[in-house]
């Protein structure tokens, strides 16, 4: 049964809250506890990936575990969500991802509101991105033709590597993307770079909905045998 919109717009503003806070807290932790940069990555890929896998079992049922504007385009574009829950979706994502940051610089006592001087920018970057988010996605969507139930590791897991694979550690996500201009902290970016992310996030989106909609239909499984 579907959830009221203000159900889901909860749920995704909790969501995705708690990621970002997971996100940019463990950032600064793991800052804090060592001065070798790749261990610091490591404390801060590790809850991430823990925390994908329990929000989006927690949240599922409720919103569809979005937490991502990126994931609530292509199911717009499926015809999955309506424009008008769309825009809470989105709205409801951008919103819990500042709050994340601002309790996360609360909780380590720093001050409450940053805008993040580190610089993420180029080719190679915006590259990155399209690539994560068309892993994202993919993933998200071959999950749902093969095994729903197992889509909350799938995606914990991706973004565990990806955070490794791609040259931007994978932010994958435009809220967490807005979110992450508002700390000047290990997981910041600079609000300038933002807008070309954001574009990046949403072009990998889009065509792992357009590559997904062809391997992973009918047809395409049984032209393989």
């Amino acid at each position: 049964m579907a959830k009221p919109i203000s159900q889901s717009a909860v749920a995704e503003l909790l969501g995705t809250c708690l990621l970002v806070m997971t996100v940019v807290g463990s950032g600064i932790m793991a800052d804090r506890l060592s001065d070798d940069v790749a261990i610091s990555l490591l404390g801060n890929t590790l809850p991430t990936g823990a925390i994908l896998v329990v929000l989006i079992t927690l949240f599922a049922p409720v919103s569809g575990a979005h937490f991502n504007p990126a994931v609530t385009l292509v199911f717009t574009v499926r015809g999955d969500l309506g424009k008008g829950a769309a825009v809470v979706y989105m709205v409801s994502q951008v919103v819990g991802g500042i709050i994340g940051a601002l309790l996360a610089h609360a909780m380590f006592e720093l001050p409450i509101l940053q805008a993040s001087a580190t610089v993420r920018t180029g080719g190679a970057q915006w590259l990155a991105e399209i690539v994560a988010t068309f892993g994202l996605l993919l993933t998200i969507l071959g999950g749902l033709r093969v095994n729903p139930g197992a889509i909350p590791w799938l995606v914990g897991l991706y973004i565990t590597a990806a955070y490794w694979f791609t040259a931007s550690t994978s932010f994958a996500n435009p809220a967490v993307a807005v979110a992450r201009a508002f700390t000047d902290t290990f997981s910041g970016i600079r609000p300038l770079d933002v807008p070309a992310f954001v574009v990046a996030q949403c072009v990998g989106a889009l065509l792992a909905w357009c590559v997904a909609g062809w391997v992973f239909s009918d047809k395409g499984l049984l032209d393989q045998e």
